[in-house]
């Protein structure tokens, strides 16, 4: 099995076996409406998600980022279980996650043996 990498906000990767904890907030990083998904990796927070037009009560909001941190524990679930490494990504347009394999993302031609 390959590894499990996650793009964070900025575009950077961290690897999701490293991950100890997923949180999310009520506001945005820059409003008080929305959400923030993070994950925390070596004690460092690492941001996913940062939607401030996200409309609803902060209940809704919060019941919505739980149910995207959800989605992201299953996402890094199927992506364990494929024999190339994956990277898990979130598509803001569509508000889901999706994986790709790392040879896809960095052009690299899988080997023919």
């Amino acid at each position: 099995m390959g590894e499990v990498w996650i793009r964070t906000l900025g575009n950077g990767l961290v690897r999701a076996d490293r991950v100890t904890e997923i949180s999310s907030t009520r506001g945005s990083l820059h409003e008080d409406s929305g959400y923030s998904l993070k994950v925390i990796v070596d004690g460092k927070g690492h941001v996913l998600i940062d939607d401030g037009g996200l409309q609803g009560s902060q209940p809704e909001r919060l019941e919505y980022a739980r149910h995207m941190e959800d989605a992201l524990l299953l996402a890094i679930d199927e992506a364990r279980e494929s024999d190339p490494s994956m990277v898990i990504s979130y598509e803001p347009e569509r508000e889901r996650w999706s994986s790709a394999p790392v040879s896809v993302l960095t052009g690299r031609l899988p080997e023919v043996v």
